[in-house]
């Protein structure tokens, strides 16, 4: 049996960095399932042969059947300025997705999510209702097939299961993605929706990172 570590693709004494694999939990939940930072604590406890606690702070989220970069923070200083960076959109995230269908071009799309804490779910509408919240990405088309089109996704807001909810609501929902409308589940369980790409200033060096995430083997039929 292999770590259970899913791949680091960036380690330094503030920040660490993994490609999250479909499932992974980026924080712990009612399955009991154990969560990235115990593992990544685990590691760091080992490595470095660390006695006591390890301190190791969650920045940001991604859904679970989602992959692609996901950055921790070891220190107390880097977790607090980073939480600012991206509390100021100060960081850069792009995204690859497979959707169903043909998407004919490039374009952007607005609507006012409403989330449902019941099912953990995120309505789309597209004028303004009652709590929604504003969300805007624009998209590009890598790739298109007969079935699927290829497409890199920039986030201009971070609303809940965002891109998911906005793709299903033009009828486009992510491969994979039932809960949003989408034909059939993948045999792992994932969505095709992976973080490509993270760059942002180091908390304390202010030099520019670009963390990139190797797409799952889910995405390779349809790469161009």
């Amino acid at each position: 049996m292999g770590s259970p570590l899913p791949e680091i693709i960036y380690e330094d004494n503030h920040l660490i960095a993994v490609n999250k694999r479909a499932g992974d939990l980026v924080q712990g939940d009612k399955t009991g399932d154990i969560p990235l930072p115990e593992l990544l604590k685990s590691y760091i406890k080992s490595k470095f042969n660390k006695p006591g606690a390890v301190f190791l702070g969650v920045i940001h989220r991604l859904d679970r059947p989602t992959t692609g970069v996901v950055l921790f923070a070891r220190t107390s200083k880097g977790l607090e300025r980073m939480n600012a960076a991206f509390k100021n959109r100060e960081t850069h995230k792009k995204y690859w997705a497979l959707v169903e269908g043909q998407l004919k071009q490039e374009g952007k799309l607005i609507h006012y999510l409403l989330k449902n804490p019941k099912n953990n779910k995120s309505r789309a509408f597209l004028r303004p209702e009652k709590d929604a919240k504003e969300a805007k990405l624009s998209y590009s088309i890598l790739q298109k097939g007969d079935r699927y089109t290829l497409i890199e996704v920039h986030l201009e807001t971070g609303r809940h299961h965002q891109i998911r909810a906005q793709f299903a609501a033009i009828g486009h929902p992510i491969k994979g993605d039932v809960k949003y409308g989408a034909r059939r589940a993948e045999r792992d369980k994932s969505i095709c929706l992976h973080a490509k790409s993270l760059n942002f200033l180091h908390p304390t060096t202010k030099e520019s990172v670009i963390l990139e995430a190797t797409v799952p083997a889910s995405f390779t039929p349809f790469l161009p």
